[in-house]
């Protein structure tokens, strides 16, 4: 008896010698990452030849259909402009796989390198201030505001070269 009851107050002080914690709003982090408005203007600048391009692609396609529906067409030249069609369309959806394609291979290694940033700087956050962990703030029912490490978080993972 003496013994359970020994572990019990054992057991009853470590729970609630509560663990070291801190939380991040990590949407709060993607939002001011330097990093990634960077690559996201980097990425928009190189793929402005083929928006400007699609963009056109689709003005002619519009201008050909109306063209098309205004005016009585000989069967040589339905067959000339349909075909022309095609080909700009061909042209069109081409550059919006490439496009796409480019996008989201892009996407993957921005999220990839924040997602190591940010799990490096949580680890530094962690040990800097001798916590147990760091959660998400979204994820947490509910935390004292003195242990919102965010801005924190925001500094070093822009800081990151």
């Amino acid at each position: 008896m003496l013994f359970r009851s020994a572990f019990a107050s054992i057991s009853l002080s470590s729970m609630v010698h509560a663990a070291g914690y801190g939380v991040v709003d990590l949407e709060q982090v993607v939002e001011n990452s330097t990093y990634l408005k960077a690559q996201n203007a980097t990425l928009q600048q190189s793929i402005k030849p083929q928006t400007t391009r699609l963009e056109q692609l689709g003005k002619e396609l519009e201008g050909m259909k109306q063209k098309a529906q205004a005016t009585k067409l000989s069967e040589a030249e339905m067959q000339k402009m349909s075909a022309e069609y095609q080909t700009k369309l061909n042209e069109l959806n081409g550059i919006q796989q490439g496009l796409q394609s480019k996008v989201q291979a892009s996407l993957q290694v921005m999220n990839k390198t924040l997602d190591a940033r940010i799990k490096q700087v949580a680890e530094q956050l962690r040990k800097e201030n001798s916590l147990d962990v760091v959660l998400n703030k979204n994820s947490a029912l509910a935390y004292d505001a003195k242990y919102d490490l965010t801005d924190k978080m925001i500094q070093k993972v822009n800081a990151i070269k």
